[in-house]
């Protein structure tokens, strides 16, 4: 699986993709910080790559259609400290071990995944 963490992400959040054996790259090392949610999103389909991001506009399936993207992961931490991001983001490579993501958006919070196709 191919994954792009948004730059409202730890640094740290690729590197526990890349740890788990992904390819995983951050918007800011592709040196595209400021790029906007629709281009940033075309740019993952062009890669093949499923976002991971906390900008829960992401989440507007009218916006972006789940069956249009190679998988959208928005994080809802009840906290946003680096700390309990990471922890999140550990959580939802665990969830990764067992189902992939397809053409789907996952929610996830402190309690649970929530999945639309």
């Amino acid at each position: 699986m191919r994954f792009k963490t948004d730059e409202n992400l730890p640094e740290e959040v690729a590197q526990a993709f890349r740890n788990a054996g992904w390819d995983a790259l951050s918007v800011l090392e592709q040196r595209l910080g400021g790029t906007g949610d629709p281009a940033l999103a075309t740019i993952c389909v062009g890669e093949n790559r499923t976002l991971v991001t906390l900008d829960i506009g992401f989440g507007n399936i009218k916006a972006y259609p789940p069956n249009e993207y190679g998988g959208i992961i928005v994080l809802r931490p009840s906290r946003q400290d680096k700390r309990n991001v990471i922890e999140l983001a550990a959580r939802v490579i665990n969830t990764l071990c067992s189902r992939q993501i397809g053409r789907e958006l996952w929610v996830v919070d402190d309690q649970r995944v929530r999945i639309r196709t």
